[in-house]
């Protein structure tokens, strides 16, 4: 298996170490994952994610190359920002869900699954040749990548980095060029959590270790405790943000599952004349149009002709029931999907209301899942998950978690969307 170049690190810190992706990788450190969840919402988590892939495009036909095999709108980032994207295929499909990063006018870093690095950069090698002017590089080696997410590491940043307010913008998705020890790195704020405060690091691999240790030491007092990929998996859940294998590839019947299911796709796909002809375009602008035609309820073919019959929801269960992937989920007796990722996640009771909630020192848990259901179902709705042969009651949640009390996520609950609709 590979290792990161923190695997000491890791083992030091008397982290459980897992196979993930090829990758010997912490699953969690002695707190436990329940308690890195916790922390990461109330104070912050160090994450060790230089697993995952790192391709180096650059060259004068790297935005043209980006244009084709990607579906976001790579021409709409200046130096400096970001943006979720897919790499599709020729059907609508996903091959992978990605991050684009522009750091330079010509240069840019697309951030792959780990799980898929290898098929990814065997994917976009096809295309290089139509590309002369392009350079294609992997990175993943050469470049460590960390994150760092949660309410109190900015303050925990600027203790290693000094003030960060003039470096890089306070939203979401920009990016910025800054140097330590001597180095240049990239700080972007991004991250795959749902915090709404969150910062992700690329570095030279060989300054992981020292960069690991002085943040987690400017973070200790503030809370910041390092996190593995158990408690990240629980975070992305909670958060709604997809897995691929589970929410994108193909769903339990081994059916590809169309990109525009995923719910967050949509700003992850572009249609505009900028854009222009991508791989998979055509395919995606037919899942898109019959979307727009049931939401206005003008689609006029029957529900089996659907090129998007399921959609991705949240879904809260009722009781201790812990609904995995595989799980089928019923309405009123007729089978309406599958579960495809399911846990139990712990989380802060919150003190105040609105805007003024803040975790306060009581914790609890609940079963939470995204499932693939029948894309006529909506926010409210009662469901039945059969779990081990028993059947547990669930509903279709907006979200698990808002960020309108920021810094802090707060969880949500259906009593805060719209009222039930019975079923």
């Amino acid at each position: 298996m590979k290792h990161t170049p923190l695997y000491e690190t890791h083992l030091r810190l008397g982290a459980r170490m897992v196979e993930f992706g090829g990758w010997e990788m912490p699953i969690s450190y002695p707190s436990g994952i329940f308690a890195e969840h916790l922390a990461t919402r109330k104070s912050g988590g160090l994450f060790d994610i230089s697993h995952m892939g790192r391709f180096w495009i650059g060259g004068r036909d790297s935005l043209p190359f980006l244009q084709c095999v990607l579906t976001n709108n790579a021409a709409a980032l200046v130096p400096g920002q970001a943006q979720y994207t897919m790499i599709p295929n020729e059907s609508g499909g996903a091959i992978d869900d990605a991050y684009l990063y522009r750091v330079g006018e010509k240069e840019y870093i697309l951030v792959v699954n780990a799980a898929n690095a290898e098929k990814d950069w065997l994917w976009l090698q096809k295309f290089q040749p139509n590309f002369p002017g392009l350079v294609l590089e992997d990175h993943t080696g050469k470049m460590a990548m960390l994150a760092l997410q949660g309410p109190r590491t900015k303050a925990a940043l600027e203790a290693v980095l000094g003030d960060i307010r003039s470096l890089i913008e306070p939203t979401r998705n920009n990016l910025a060029t800054t140097e330590i020890f001597g180095t240049r790195i990239y700080l972007s704020r991004t991250g795959y959590t749902g915090e709404p405060v969150g910062f992700e690091l690329f570095l030279p691999a060989d300054i992981a270790v020292r960069l690991w240790d002085e943040l987690l030491a400017a973070g200790s007092g503030k809370g910041v405790v390092p996190v593995g990929l158990g408690a990240r998996d629980t975070l992305r859940l909670e958060a709604g943000l997809p897995l691929y294998g589970h929410e994108l590839g193909k769903d339990t019947d081994g059916k590809e599952i169309p990109a525009l299911a995923l719910p967050v796709a949509s700003v992850a796909i572009s249609f505009g004349g900028i854009k222009g002809e991508f791989v998979g375009r055509e395919a995606l602008r037919q899942q898109f149009q019959e979307i727009i035609l049931r939401q206005e309820g003008r689609l006029e073919i029957p529900e089996e002709k659907w090129l998007v019959p399921r959609t991705i929801f949240p879904v809260l269960v009722c009781g201790d029931s812990v609904a995995r992937a595989g799980c089928p989920v019923y309405v009123r007796e007729k089978l309406a999907g599958q579960v495809t990722s399911g846990t139990v996640v712990p989380y802060w009771r919150v003190e105040g209301v609105g805007i003024r909630a803040r975790p306060g020192t009581e914790t609890d848990k609940r079963v939470i899942c995204l499932a693939y259901l029948d894309a006529d179902l909506r926010e409210g709705q009662k469901v039945q998950v059969l779990v081990r042969d028993k059947v547990a009651e669930a509903t279709i949640v907006r979200s698990h978690i808002g960020s309108e009390a920021a810094p802090y996520a707060r969880p949500l609950f259906p009593e805060e969307s719209a009222l039930a609709i019975s079923g």
